[in-house]
């Protein structure tokens, strides 16, 4: 338990302080002055000066936060041309979203690492025989591991489901397959004829096999980052549009009075991670923490205020009327929205540590929330 404490400590840490470096690169890299870095948050126990950033390490050991000078409000600044306030909208923005690309990137790079060991999924273009139980009409016919099912009565198929579908409408009857087999390195076709079974036993199908469309390939060791990387990313975008179903759907429910019933907090992450480490399986972690990433991509970008999203919303506005809000008005907004925050993890966590003793184990709770 105490480790999966400090493993969930780890990957929060992680997640936030890539984000908040994001900011802390470009803003140096455009001549923002960068007053603390800070590991944890406030208060803070020590902290270390190096030029004109001062590196603190602070009392709760999760997150981090990047202070920037004249981030907010234009009383108190030193150095005017050093002043976040004072910068171009363009600064500004590229700023702000460079936390949320860290965070993508850090997702593209956590798949990437996965699909590197695990092998990257490649679609055959045709069905594959992959298991052929014994006894069964599969046997019998002659199928073996291995084979290709070219056609099923000169119907082609690419797509399990489509397969498995045609095969149950010709229960107790003849099936005239071609089968692609390689013998000695040398494909051939064979042709065959089956029979699927009308009852067949629970756990096998009529035909009695096991089938894909897919396989995985496992590329040469120096492609592999190459081949990692773009299917990170490709899993990074669908990730995104998979969150944005989520929220989508949470709003919906919202509106219309119905509680979310798919929402986890901390409590839902820690009991996540617990049981990973379970396993044993660092890569089914860094998938997790690949996901993570997106969800704060996603979650980051909202409009809402003081997130990344709403201050972005502000330069917006300040680009359609011509001038910038009041920073204490932008200031007093973004205070509300912290708080309006902070109590939905509040509640988010009340909800979750109720769902958790309700169900009277980490497991148990786990699968409650996949329901």
């Amino acid at each position: 338990m105490l480790v999966s404490i400090l493993i969930f400590l780890l990957v929060l840490s992680v997640l936030v302080l890539v984000h908040e470096f994001g900011h802390f690169w470009v803003a140096r890299k455009n001549g923002i002055l960068v007053e603390e870095f800070g590991f944890g948050l406030p208060p803070r126990v020590f902290g270390i000066r190096r030029g004109e950033t001062l590196y603190s390490i602070n009392l709760l050991p999760f997150g981090g936060f990047v202070r920037l000078h004249g981030e907010q409000e234009e009383n108190g600044i030193l150095y005017p041309k050093a002043a976040f306030v004072n910068k171009s909208k363009r600064v500004r923005i590229s700023v702000i979203v460079a936390g949320v690309i860290m965070n993508f990137l850090l997702a593209v790079v956590s798949f990437a690492i996965v699909y590197s060991f695990q092998g990257i999924p490649r679609d055959l273009g045709k069905v594959k025989i992959v298991d052929v139980s014994a006894g069964t009409p599969a046997q019998v016919a002659g199928l073996i591991v291995g084979d290709f099912i070219k056609s099923a009565d000169k119907k082609e198929f690419t797509k399990v489901e489509d397969f498995i579908n045609y095969v149950d409408t010709k229960k107790s009857q003849k099936v005239a397959l071609v089968i692609e087999r390689e013998i000695s390195g040398t494909k051939s076709d064979i042709k065959l004829t089956i029979t699927p079974r009308e009852n067949p036993p629970a756990g096998e199908g009529p035909l009695g096999v096991t089938i894909t469309t897919s396989e995985v390939y496992f590329a040469p060791i120096w492609q592999r980052p190459f081949y990692g990387m773009y299917y990170g990313t490709k899993d990074s975008l669908g990730w995104i549009g998979k969150i944005w179903q989520g929220l989508s759907g949470i709003a919906k429910d919202a509106s219309h009075g119905v509680a979310p019933k798919d929402v986890a907090g901390p409590v839902g992450i820690f009991a996540l991670i617990y049981e990973i480490l379970k396993t044993g399986d660092i890569l089914v972690l860094i998938n997790i923490i690949g996901i993570l990433s997106i969800n704060l991509v996603v979650l980051n970008i909202l409009p809402f205020p003081a997130l990344d999203g709403g201050r972005l919303l502000f330069i917006l506005i300040e680009g359609v009327i011509g001038r910038k809000v009041l920073p204490k008005v932008e200031g007093a907004i973004h205070a509300a929205g912290m708080a309006i925050l902070l109590i939905l993890i509040v509640l988010i966590t009340f909800s979750d540590v109720r769902k958790l003793i309700s169900a009277g184990s980490i497991s148990a709770f786990l699968q409650n929330l996949g329901k």
